[in-house]
């Protein structure tokens, strides 16, 4: 969320930052406007109380001598009542900004490439040459039903399309991946965690997908306990469960940064994308995705961003499959980010890059949903900026494998990083079919 002070303070920097992320200016003036009303009436109900406590005394005098003090006593009941008419008035107004903060983007950092869409993201660097066959190279969900180790029909019957039964070396090679992932990550000093796949709905809007994106995700209906049931949401990503497990908390700075990592399920509605990447593993309902998280001090975000990333490079270098890093153009980037690279992963059969890995610096965006604070080496208390990455998203990343590593025969060559997780094996070939 952002800071309604720095709004109020620099109104025109801030319509000029916003309009590039698609918030009309209205919307800033409609929500200014609403403040200063709010800050009106907390003035004037505060005088009003002063006024009170200090009639209070004088009456509590007159009593004690004797004295009348009706008049004064009919007059403070008529304060009275202006101050509760005045209080109201602030709960609304105040619950009419927090409507709209809520649904404002973050501030973008100064470095994005401006522009309404990811038309206009820019290329930072290549690593590697996209992979060249001397063969037409297949498509990974027909190497996958090839090999029978990736099996949509049947999963289409017992859940819904997007969904997928990985089998044997399938199987295997899922696991590797995320195996692989989550040891290199604790190797590089991250705390790896297990998390809850169902958070309440505090902890959506900490993060920032609630308000905004409630049609991007399953809520849980339970008909035992319905009350609690809607407060109940299968996480999108572990980003989620990972920020709030310090939402409310003040952080002794001595202990930032503090780095974590995750294999958690994801589960997207994908609503909005009918007719997109309907075959094969880039845009599932539900998938496992490897995540990392930063809760950092606001002057190491930048550097740390830079850390995120290549930390989830550094995972693409040792399977050696080809990517570029992008940086998201304003009217690309997250809702809760300053800035985001992209990593896109080389996929032949398509030839073109796909997103693998999406790295974000949120600034203090989510800590000032969350409540995520530290105490500096004064005493003072901060909010502290949140950094999230992809390290990396499993299904897609098996995808790049399957196509990049695939061989005339129809085999697939297990990369050399993933070979002790997979038992050894150097090559997936066909697995026999049970019907």
């Amino acid at each position: 969320m952002l800071d309604i002070k720095v709004i109020r303070e620099n109104l025109d920097w801030a319509k000029e930052k916003l309009a590039t992320r698609g918030i009309k200016p209205e919307q800033l003036d409609e929500l200014v406007a609403i403040d200063a009303k709010r800050r009106e009436a907390m003035v004037e109900a505060e005088n009003l109380k002063a006024e009170r406590n200090e009639v209070s005394k004088k009456i509590a005098a007159a009593k004690r001598e004797k004295a009348d003090a009706s008049e004064a006593i009919a007059n403070m009941r008529e304060v009275g009542a202006k101050i509760k008419k005045l209080d109201k008035e602030v709960d609304e107004l105040q619950e009419k900004q927090e409507y709209i903060l809520l649904r404002l983007p973050n501030f973008p950092a100064d470095s994005d490439p401006i522009g309404p869409d990811e038309s206009y993201n820019e290329e930072v660097r290549r690593w590697s040459e996209p992979t060249k066959f001397d063969y037409q190279p297949k498509a990974h969900w027909d190497l996958g039903t090839d090999l029978n180790i990736l099996d949509w029909d049947a999963a289409s019957k017992v859940s819904a399309a997007r969904f997928v039964y990985y089998k044997g070396a399938g199987a295997l090679l899922e696991r590797a991946v995320y195996n692989f992932f989550l040891d290199e990550n604790t190797s590089e000093g991250y705390t790896e965690v297990i998390t809850p796949s169902l958070v309440n709905n505090d902890s959506m809007q900490g993060t920032g997908q609630f308000p905004k994106f409630t049609e991007d995700v399953y809520t849980i209906v339970d008909n035992d306990d319905p009350e609690v049931a809607r407060n109940l949401t299968l996480i999108p990503t572990a980003e989620v469960p990972l920020v709030n497990y310090f939402r409310g908390d003040i952080i002794d700075g001595k202990n930032l940064p503090i780095n974590v990592t995750a294999l958690s399920p994801a589960f997207r509605s994908e609503a909005g994308s009918a007719g997109r990447d309907t075959r094969g593993l880039i845009r599932m309902h539900e998938f496992r995705k490897v995540e990392m998280v930063k809760v950092v001090k606001p002057e190491d975000s930048w550097k740390e961003l830079e850390n995120l990333t290549h930390n989830a490079e550094h995972l693409l270098q040792k399977l050696g499959l080809p990517y570029r890093v992008v940086a998201l153009s304003t009217g690309d980037a997250s809702f809760t980010s300053a800035k985001t690279y992209d990593l896109e992963v080389w996929m032949p059969a398509q030839d073109t890059y796909r997103e693998i890995s999406s790295c974000s610096n949120c600034t203090d965006f989510q800590a000032r949903r969350a409540q995520i604070r530290y105490r500096d080496e004064d005493g003072k208390v901060k909010l502290t900026h949140t950094l999230n990455g992809s390290g990396l998203a499993v299904g897609r990343t098996v995808a790049a494998i399957l196509e990049n590593y695939q061989n005339e025969d129809g085999t697939v060559t297990v990369p050399e990083a993933l070979r002790p997780y997979m038992h050894g094996m150097t090559k997936i070939t066909q697995e026999v079919k049970w019907h």
